[in-house]
């Protein structure tokens, strides 16, 4: 067994040289990083030699449950239903958690989600979430497990004591350039989700231009990896790949996307935000084995009522009138033709720039912020028409937004090149 402060030079050298470690050099390091006995700079060491040689199925499954010992373990046994979670590796307009969660709720299944912030192009649940009056992400454990029981769905943040060794190595891959590697991410996501107590778990893997894995055949390594994890502890999980070229929805923005939100649970809303709701609604019924219809669950108002309710629990006012920013300005076609493209990168910076989004995790939000749009790719739009709304709190913001934002909707004389949203399903 190891012991010696010394030996974390010995697993970095075996990582950095191409050989597997064993379990007991992962159960140490993790272990001993977490309790502060291993330096930063030798887990930044660690991570780097990881980035570039790869973990094994054996060693990554190890690398993942010494990440879940650092912590506690939620016990969901007493909510008394089947729990099944969603996890998003993110994207423009990914407010999917906020209809899906009392969706599936409403159908007899427990949502346990314990969700994130945004950070750069990319939002976070509980940001938005925090856009409504009073609302409070912040759930000791038995109040999450009694609002699960209740409400049937909790939407919160993440306690510190679940796997603490993930949030040491988060911080340290953020600032060494080593988040990009599959194994890393797999296990950062998978260690949390496997903690929560989850029975089964869907996994959204985005997959584009604004999405963190712009390459479909990394994003289906991803989705394995993380499903095979799932079944290595006991979770029964499936992927789902989803398209991140165009923006989710029509908006970008923490209360816009929840407005918009509450659009498609009053049954309406864009057809692609439906589409993904659906898609994944249905995966998540499938793990709990729960045989239910969950578009007729959010036409018939029932999806509504749980998210009522889920709002209410948590100290929020689901008729109290969500934030508006102090500034809109309309962005124009400069050109008569087809809007054949709407890119998520610039939309997604340009929300982030006007004040939605945050450089740094401490740094705060806009919660009014973001983009507004009103074309959709393949519409024919003229000279003048009003294409995007840009939302900041001040004339700074707005202009940062205003010069990301170019270039963010293209329109031409050509059809739009507008790919499925869902793409692929992937189980093992």
């Amino acid at each position: 067994m190891l012991g010696r402060m010394d030996t974390a030079v010995d697993v970095i050298r075996a990582k950095r040289d191409g050989r597997a470690l064993s379990d007991d050099q992962i159960r140490w390091f993790i272990d001993a990083y977490t309790r502060g006995e291993v330096a930063h700079e030798q887990a930044s060491a660690l991570c780097m030699a990881i980035f570039f040689r790869g973990m094994g199925a054996r060693e990554l499954s190890a690398w993942t449950d010494a990440m879940i010992a650092s912590g506690g373990r939620l016990d969901l046994s007493g909510v008394g239903r089947p729990c099944v979670d969603k996890h998003s590796t993110g994207g423009v307009g990914d407010k999917i958690s906020l209809p899906l969660c009392p969706l599936v709720a409403a159908c007899g299944v427990a949502v346990p989600q314990l969700s994130g912030r945004g950070l750069g192009h990319t939002g976070g649940t509980l940001d938005k979430l925090e856009a409504i009056p009073g609302f409070r992400t912040a759930l000791g454990t038995a109040e999450f497990v009694a609002q699960l029981r209740d409400v049937g769905a909790a939407i919160c943040a993440a306690g510190d004591d679940l796997a603490p060794a993930d949030r040491l190595l988060y911080a340290l891959r953020d600032v060494t350039a080593t988040v990009e590697s599959i194994p890393l991410i797999a296990s950062s996501i998978m260690s949390k989700k496997i903690a929560e107590g989850t029975d089964g778990l869907v996994l959204d893997v985005k997959v584009g231009e604004g999405a963190f894995m712009t390459d479909r055949g990394r994003a289906e390594e991803l989705a394995r990896t993380m499903v095979r994890l799932g079944s290595d502890h006991g979770v029964r999980a499936v992927a789902v790949l989803t398209g991140m070229d165009a923006p989710l929805g029509c908006a970008v923005g923490n209360a816009l996307e929840v407005a918009e939100s509450v659009d498609v649970l009053a049954g309406g809303g864009p057809d692609d935000v439906r589409e993904v709701t659906l898609a994944l609604a249905g995966e998540m019924l499938a793990l709990a084995g729960v045989d239910a219809d969950p578009a007729r669950a959010l036409d018939d108002g029932r999806a509504m009522d749980a998210w009522r309710a889920l709002v209410r629990a948590q100290g929020g006012d689901p008729d109290a009138s969500l934030p508006v920013a102090r500034l809109a300005h309309d962005v124009a076609s400069e050109r008569d033709g087809v809007v054949a493209r709407i890119h998520a990168l610039p939309v997604g910076v340009a929300a982030w720039r006007a004040g939605a989004g945050r450089a740094r995790k401490e740094d705060p939000v806009s919660p009014g912020a973001g983009v507004t749009l009103h074309v959709s790719e393949g519409q024919r739009v003229t000279r003048g028409q009003r294409v995007a709304t840009l939302h900041a709190d001040n004339e700074t913001l707005l202009q940062a937004g205003l010069a990301a934002f170019t270039g963010a909707v293209d329109v031409g004389t050509g059809p739009a090149s507008s790919a499925p949203r869902v793409i692929a399903r992937v189980t093992s």
